[in-house]
Parts: C-alpha cells; sequence; structure tokens
C-alpha cells in the first residue's frame, strides 16, 4: 500500500494536468463519469494516502489500496477504474476505490492529521494519542485520524527508531517517548520522501522486511501484530516494551 510520500510524488507527477480540461472520463468505478467530463482540474491534492483531484463542483477520490498502481500517459492491458483524458494526454488509475465527494474539502478533511502537511501539528497527534491509552503502538502509528499517510513501513522504522516494542501501549509510554513517536513519524515520512525520489528506499530501512537487529545482531521477531495485524519487524533487546504496572 502507498504510502504518504509516495502520494505526495504521485501529486507533483500529476501537477502538469492542473488547469487541463477532462475531455472524457471512463473505467469500471462505480461513479457518475457524466460529473467529469468538460470539467476543468482546478487542483491535485492529497490527504494521507488518499489522492485529490479537486474540479468546480466535485473532487475525485482516489486510494491506491494494497496493489493499485496508476499510468501517465500509457495504458496497462487491464481495465482502469478510471480513465481521464485530457487534450494534453491521459491518466490512468487501476486496482484502486474511486469516489466522488461533494463539498468543501477544507470542510472535509483536517489537514493537521496529514504527517506530509504543512499544517500538521504534533500537539494535536500527541492529544489524540492520550485519548486511546489502551491502543497498541503499532496500531497507534497506523490510526490515519492520528497519522494519516503513516502505513506499514513507516510504522516499523519509526518503532525501531525510538526503540519502542510494537506491543507497548500508548499510555504506558513515557511523555519523552510519545513526543518521540509523534516527532520521529514526521521526520521519517519526509526522509522516506527524499529517499523514494532518489530510489534509495531500500538501502535505508533498518528493521521493515529486514532478518538481523543492526543494533544487537540477533534475529528480529516477525509477526501480524494489533487490530490491524500488519507485520511486524522488531527486536526484543533494544525494543523496550511499555505496559501499565
Amino acid at each position: 500500500m502507498p504510502e504518504g510520500p509516495s502520494i505526495v510524488i504521485l501529486r507533483g507527477e500529476l501537477a502538469p494536468f492542473t488547469g487541463c480540461r477532462i475531455r472524457r472520463a471512463e473505467g469500471n468505478a462505480k461513479i457518475d463519469m457524466t460529473r467529469l467530463a468538460g470539467e476543468p482540474v482546478v487542483a491535485f491534492r492529497s490527504f494521507g494516502k488518499q489522492t485529490l483531484i479537486e474540479l468546480p463542483d466535485v473532487t475525485i477520490r482516489i486510494h491506491l489500496l494494497m496493489f493499485g498502481s496508476y499510468r501517465i500517459n500509457e495504458r496497462k492491458d487491464a481495465a482502469p477504474r478510471l480513465s481521464l483524458q485530457f487534450d494534453e494526454g491521459e491518466l490512468n488509475f487501476y486496482s484502486c476505490s474511486v469516489r466522488l465527494l461533494d463539498g468543501d474539502l477544507d470542510d472535509l478533511y483536517d489537514w493537521r492529521a496529514d504527517v506530509m502537511s504543512d499544517a500538521w501539528e504534533p500537539a494535536l497527534a500527541r492529544k489524540r494519542l492520550r485519548a486511546m491509552p489502551d491502543t497498541l503502538a503499532c496500531d497507534a502509528l497506523l490510526d490515519q485520524d492520528v497519522f494519516a499517510g503513516v502505513g506499514n513501513i513507516i510504522k516499523n522504522e519509526v518503532l525501531f527508531r525510538i526503540r519502542t516494542h510494537p506491543l507497548s501501549t500508548v499510555g504506558a509510554l513515557p511523555p519523552r517517548k510519545l513526543r518521540e513517536l509523534v516527532e520521529q513519524a514526521r521526520q521519517y515520512s519526509f526522509e522516506f520522501l527524499e529517499w523514494k525520489r532518489a530510489f534509495v528506499l531500500r538501502k535505508h530501512w533498518l528493521a521493515h522486511n529486514k532478518s538481523i537487529c543492526p543494533r544487537d545482531h540477533v534475529k528480529f521477531h516477525r509477526a501480524y501484530l494489533g487490530k490491524t495485524n500488519r507485520r511486524s519487524f522488531f527486536c526484543e533487546l533494544c525494543q523496550r516494551r511499555y505496559v501499565e504496572s
């Protein structure tokens, strides 16, 4: 599943179509395509893992889910969920969720929760975390109401960085550790963005999809943890498990 930094890259790749008018909209997404044809693109925006194509009277929301993909000015040998054709080229989205949103995006989204947004508010993230004391750290980082854009790679890397076990509960984290969790969720997201743009992201993974802890040189534990049931990679020696006593 593409994480927030990858969606920021996608937003940049789509940007040249800003102001262009949609000549034809088609695909197997169950939306009203007639609302799109003839409309100009006002802006491309993103929120967390969502790509937002803003038109004058409606917004196209695209979520690439686990296996979604896109093509710009080319097509795959598969039926697109959505194909937008312009005089200047075309955009094709596959195996994704497509919805139409009515209303002002600033009313629909709380940009303060997006780790990649200029409006990000770490104090708000800390407040929301304190309101979920029984939540596991591995689940909290994947909560899109707190950390919009954070996915499983960022989760594993952040927890390793701050030496925190994924089965720690949020309420048991010392204040300093809670601050580190919030700070690193954003900092690592921007490092992820830089590395992905340079095509070196995987070279910088310390925990995700790794076998050996680079600090203690012992085997990482691998398990599907938490309510989210996503893969976690962690070291039982250097990642402390914080639980209520």
